[in-house]
């Protein structure tokens, strides 16, 4: 008989997390039939070599390049049996029960395609779990400071629903893509990630192309995760991180202009990349002369990524192409 589950972890670098990753899952998963993939997009940690010895079980996919994660999942998706597929990163854990209730949850309601967890750091701390699609209005409340200055607002809050209650289950947007479960059928349906997303908004992209076949995404405040976030993007050397330390920029932006192109069209993808492109302009113009080093450092920042805004903008052929990967 088919199992239940098939999940699949897509390992880059992670070697000890996703040691750690495995063992998690292998204590929260008893009772539940399953298969395990690890796709390991060439490490160079012995991450392969490490799932090989300890994890005889897990079926090990070895790639031979980076494929990044949208296309790394898709090496492992048409060897799925399961009738549902779980994306798991290799810097995530499940709480107890995690699992059990996500198949429960997809088994109560046909009309749920996809269902994400509530995600949290090691200390509990919360993180962005259920959120909205990315619009221009979306992308200039973050980019303001008004949705961070705002949280509880149901107008400023709206991308990331800081607003509501995290322990609420909700219909919602999108999910991120540490930890999903997917009706099987419904992703051989949609099909399976665009792989022109290297990193980034590829999870985005699924969850809109599930949507509109007519499915929902749904949030589920009582499924626990603890999520790390950003392992493996640490360890990529010569890149422009964001303020968190965890997302590499140009790739980021490369992503959101292929979304924008592909979801809202040439004028959408170019006015996503003015938006961000004049406010950080602005800021940059703003804080230039200024004498105190925290402002300094805000204005070569903005600056920076205006640059990068633009080589991306460049390198995208407008959000219209995908560079070669890896990325």
């Amino acid at each position: 008989m088919n199992p239940d589950v098939s999940i699949v972890i897509v390992s880059f670098n992670t070697r000890d997390l996703l040691r750690e990753c495995l063992q998690s899952l292998e204590k929260e998963s008893q009772g539940i039939s399953k298969e395990v993939f690890v796709v390991d997009n060439i490490s160079r940690d012995q991450s392969a070599d490490m799932v090989d010895r300890e994890f005889p079980e897990v079926k090990l996919i070895r790639s031979q390049v980076n494929l990044g994660f949208a296309a790394a999942n898709n090496k492992a998706f048409p060897h799925c049996t399961g009738r549902y597929v779980v994306l798991l990163n290799s810097d995530a854990f499940l709480k107890p029960q995690a699992l059990q209730k996500s198949i429960a949850y997809m088994d109560a309601d046909v009309g749920i395609g996809l269902g994400g967890a509530r995600l949290t750091g090691r200390d509990g701390s919360w993180q962005p779990s259920a959120r909205m699609f990315p619009s221009p209005l979306n992308d200039l409340l973050t980019l303001s400071g008004l949705a961070g200055k705002f949280p509880k607002s149901h107008f400023f809050g709206r991308f990331d629903r800081t607003w509501a209650d995290q322990g609420e289950s909700a219909d919602v947007d999108w999910v991120p893509g540490a930890y999903s479960i997917i009706r099987r059928s419904v992703l051989e349906s949609v099909g399976y990630f665009d792989e022109n997303f290297f990193l980034y908004y590829e999870e985005v992209d699924l969850c809109k192309r599930i949507k509109d076949a007519g499915y929902r995404i749904k949030y589920w405040g009582d499924v626990g995760v603890i999520h790390l976030g950003g392992e493996s993007s640490k360890t990529i050397a010569g890149a422009t991180f964001s303020k968190s330390g965890s997302q590499l920029t140009l790739w980021r932006m490369r992503a959101e202009l292929l979304y924008y192109r592909k979801h809202h069209g040439a004028v959408g993808a170019l006015l996503a990349k003015d938006l961000e492109s004049a406010w950080h302009a602005v800021r940059a113009w703003k804080n230039r002369n200024s004498k105190d080093e925290g402002r300094a450092l805000k204005a070569k920042d903005s600056a920076r990524l205006v640059e990068l805004m633009a080589q991306a903008w460049e390198e995208t052929d407008g959000g219209e192409v995908s560079p070669p990967r890896p990325w």
